[in-house]
């Protein structure tokens, strides 16, 4: 219910419905699935929707909410009810008990809306984690009518998405996953769900982008301009043999209705997570312990490099891949035999892998090529463990200018001033010229940089070689490693 983020042309939001009423249901029934379908647009929806309609399920949420002092209907802000009560707060009077006017109202239950799909006869159903994220109890509507109370068996908040299951005393109609990286744009698809707490509904349209990132390190969306509104989220989207190739997630509209921008995670990442929800109850990632960046042209230019591909090491904190021998600096460019295009792929792989088994790596370091194996742990254990890095204070006056950066020599009572470990060596950051290639690059006072063309910095003498030695080189730009609030990443500044 909250917003995913602001598109410019308006609020991608959740689509659950905070919606409240009563949800209509038709019987139809399952056909056999068709032995290969058209590529062409469809003379009509009607058979296949009929056949994968009765594993379609409507959710609906409730939860204890207490009323504050001074309004009868109003929900605990970023509550999954919050935009219910926002649109539609006053319309319905007489749902205030007693003529009390918020003071000292007792809690009231109120309820919201989603969607989701069977996948298996004996009654495990998939949702997204928005849709059921802090209710009481959860009742499954299915296509026939039958109402059944579903308990919780694990979510993953960085896909958004939830398995749930119900008890049937008969086997249940179900829908399977498809290949979701076979879909093409273009694509026809059908999205199934109960918007705008209507009950259930279908709409037709096509894929019209693929692989689409929001805001999660493991977003894989397929776009589609079917309609999704609020109540759709956890819906199935489908392919035309009827196999479900996304769970719709989120809208990109200015007033929380279709525009024909919407989006649904992936299959292939969706099935993986259900996997490990189903038999752990939890998510197990695989976790190689780098930070990572991707090479970007001008990266690519200042380590010398003939393209701009792989996954640029940033940092190295104690785990599998220092254990294994990977150093910052070093371009992971093949990870258990297969190529690495960039960071985005490394993560996305590596948490599909599993822990605890040995995975070659190849890595390109001062322009060789090394094998290393390393030893995968989980991701959510190292998570657990991490610590946020203390907030940099103020940054001293500066010693001397070099590349339109004001630096200075970082000392003991700097690093820990700045939570810098022991030992680390570098130059602070005091100011940054705005109308210089290293300001419009991101380097910001407070930063620290502690290589320079892929050398260690102790003074700023050290900086004016590096300088210098790109110069000489013929290169256009010099690789810095900067710290960032205790965060490192490259930076690719001109010397011209």
């Amino acid at each position: 219910m909250t917003a995913r983020t602001d598109g410019g042309l308006g609020l991608m939001r959740r689509a659950a419905s905070g919606l409240r009423g009563a949800v209509l249901g038709l019987g139809l029934g399952l056909g056999a699935a068709p032995a290969a379908m058209a590529a062409g647009a469809p003379d009509s929806f009607a058979d296949l929707a009929a056949r994968i309609s009765p594993a379609v399920v409507d959710i609906t949420t409730s939860t204890v909410i207490e009323a504050p002092a001074g309004s009868g209907q109003d929900a605990p802000k970023g509550s999954p009810f919050d935009d219910f009560f926002n649109d539609f707060n006053g319309q319905n009077g007489d749902n205030n008990q007693g003529g009390q006017d918020g003071a000292g109202q007792p809690p009231q239950r109120s309820e919201a809306l989603g969607s989701g799909f069977v996948i298996s006869t004996d009654g495990y159903i998939v949702t997204n984690n928005h849709v059921i994220e802090g209710a009481d109890e959860i009742q499954i509507e299915f296509f026939s009518g039958k109402k059944l109370d579903a308990k919780l068996i694990g979510t993953d908040t960085k896909t958004d998405i939830a398995l749930l299951k119900v008890d049937s005393p008969d086997p249940l109609p179900f829908v399977g996953f498809g290949d979701s990286d076979k879909m093409r744009v273009g694509d026809w698809v059908l999205a199934m769900g109960n918007p705008m707490g209507q009950g259930f509904s279908v709409s037709a349209g096509i894929i019209s982008a693929r692989n689409r990132e929001l805001q999660g390190a493991y977003d894989d969306f397929i776009q589609t301009d079917a309609a999704i509104n609020r109540g759709n989220s956890g819906g199935p989207l489908f392919n035309m043999a009827g196999e479900v190739i996304g769970v719709n997630t989120a809208i990109l509209s200015p007033n929380g209705g279709s525009i024909g921008i919407g989006f649904s995670m992936a299959s292939n990442v969706v099935s993986k997570v259900v996997d490990q929800l189903r038999q752990f109850g939890e998510t197990r990632r695989g976790w190689l312990g780098v930070r990572i960046q991707d090479v970007t042209a001008d990266v690519a230019e200042a380590m010398g490099l003939p393209e701009a591909a792989g996954a640029l090491v940033t940092d190295v904190p104690d785990g599998p891949s220092k254990d294994a021998g990977i150093q910052s600096g070093d371009i992971i460019v093949s990870f258990n035999g297969a190529g690495v295009k960039d960071s985005r792929e490394l993560v996305r792989r590596v948490a599909d892998a599993a822990i605890g088994t040995a995975v070659p790596v190849t890595v390109l370091r001062d322009g060789k090529s090394l094998a290393l194996t390393v030893t995968l742990g989980r991701r959510e254990e190292a998570e657990k463990d991490s610590k946020a890095a203390p907030a940099p204070a103020a940054p001293a006056p500066e010693a001397k200018t070099l590349l339109g950066i004001h630096l200075q020599i970082l000392t003991d009572d700097l690093r820990s001033q700045f939570g810098l470990p022991d030992g680390t060596e570098g130059l602070l950051v005091a100011d940054v010229d705005q109308d210089s290639d290293a300001y419009a690059k991101g380097l910001r006072a407070g930063d620290v940089i502690t290589e320079a063309g892929q050398q260690k910095l102790s003074t700023i003498a050290d900086l004016e070689k590096r300088i210098s030695e790109a110069k000489d080189g013929g290169r256009k730009s010099l690789l810095l490693l900067i710290r960032s609030g205790g965060s490192p990443r490259f930076l690719a500044v001109s010397v011209e």
